[in-house]
């Protein structure tokens, strides 16, 4: 197992969390949906020494790829997302972009699904499909540091919102109950907005709980 870091910065109009994930032995870093702000991100790369090895998307809406474009070429690394949110990303309308901000759109390097694992800057990485606040919303679950990258999809005592384009509620409740029925309890849960979790606190206290 690699020596890791979790940090976090709260960028954009929705105070979107990013999230860099630091190999402490390599300084390898995976940078973890780049809302905004892509200035204040860089900095905050250099000041925490990082080498940025990738970027990885939890879903295609506007309020997490804002800074994809600039940091994928300031340190000319890849971009993941679940195959089925790449029309998301795309798609000003599909990604909020257009009713919301100033349209935009992004694309990604690499397409994940169901099962893929990711061997990326020392860790391993296991892709879980979790459709419901759009079609192609995935978790990043790192098996052997226990914790799960949950973008939209699982909040603190919440979830996504599901009256969005290919949003789904049926689906949204098959993902959470999903999610905190296969991983093990003291899994840290690290959301896209508000507070880190576990998933035995969600079995508690959300509402979509087992």
């Amino acid at each position: 197992m690699a020596g890791f870091e979790v940090y976090s910065e709260v960028v954009g109009m929705v105070a979107t969390n990013c999230y860099f994930i630091k190999n402490t032995e390599t300084d390898e870093m995976i940078i973890v949906d780049p809302a905004d702000q892509a200035a204040l991100l860089i900095r905050r790369i250099d000041e925490l020494g990082g080498k940025p090895a990738g970027i990885l998307l939890t879903h295609g809406h506007f309020d997490h790829i804002l800074a994809v474009k600039a940091l994928r070429s300031q340190y000319n690394i890849k971009v993941y997302i679940h195959e089925k949110d790449e029309d998301v990303m795309d798609n000003p309308m599909l990604n909020l972009s257009g009713m919301w901000s100033t349209p935009c759109s992004a694309h990604a390097d690499v397409l994940v699904k169901e099962g893929d694992i990711l061997e990326l800057a020392g860790f391993r990485i296991k892709v879980y499909h979790t459709p419901g606040h759009t079609h192609g919303s995935c978790c990043y679950y790192f098996e052997n540091e226990k914790f799960l990258i949950s973008g939209d999809t699982i909040f603190f005592g919440s979830y996504g919102r599901t009256d969005f384009p290919t949003s789904s509620q049926r689906d949204i409740e098959n993902s959470v109950r999903r999610m905190l029925s296969i991983l093990p309890d003291d899994t840290v849960i690290y959301p896209g907005h508000d507070s880190y979790t576990t998933v035995a606190n969600e079995k508690r206290i959300n509402p979509l709980a087992p």
